[in-house]
């Protein structure tokens, strides 16, 4: 779907969610709730760096930006919405998002460490080959998302510290990374 479709689709879950499959759950809707308020203070807040900006300016080549996602998901809050303000004002960049929970399963093929961790950015050439595999947070954050978990901190106290880090970072390390690796 488009990032529009996407946004559409999340508003359906809200307005309704007891039509969606997780989403009658109360514990997902407050959090994917939350998720959407996070999503739009990013969509209207977040500016890409200049470096990003002028990256991205560069593309001429098409390319096929796909993300792995699903409402529900803390990350993708901030990151899917960062992702699409970096890459919305080229026409040569074609963004699109696919649920994580229903066909083609795309999930299957990008799993990290054996989990369907969400988001994944798939960055593909015009041909369909595969460029740059991102995902599901910045290394950083996932690096201390594992020591958090290796220390046995509760899954409220992860998820906690996971939205302030991401408040505090401000999209600077998904844009030095996709930068690293698009460079």
């Amino acid at each position: 779907m488009t990032f529009q479709e996407y946004l559409d689709y999340f508003e359906q879950i809200l307005a309704s969610p007891e039509e969606y499959d997780p989403y009658g759950d109360e514990e997902y809707l407050n959090y994917t709730k939350l998720n959407w308020s996070r999503m739009n203070r990013w969509l209207k807040r977040f500016e890409p760096s200049d470096a990003m900006k002028n990256l991205i300016a560069s593309m001429t080549e098409p390319q096929h930006w796909i993300v792995i996602t699903e409402p529900w998901c803390g990350d993708a809050a901030h990151s899917v919405a960062q992702l699409y303000q970096i890459v919305k004002n080229n026409p040569n960049i074609d963004f699109e998002i696919q649920l994580r929970d229903k066909d083609p399963f795309l999930i299957e093929d990008y799993l990290t460490n054996g989990s369907k961790s969400i988001p994944k950015l798939i960055i593909r050439n015009d041909v369909g080959h595969d460029k740059v595999i991102w995902g599901p947070r910045p290394q950083k954050l996932q690096d201390l998302f594992i020591q958090m978990k290796e220390e046995g901190r509760s899954f409220e106290e992860i998820k906690e510290l996971t939205q302030k880090w991401y408040n505090e970072d401000k999209g600077i390390e998904l844009q030095k990374e996709l930068l690293a690796q698009l460079s």
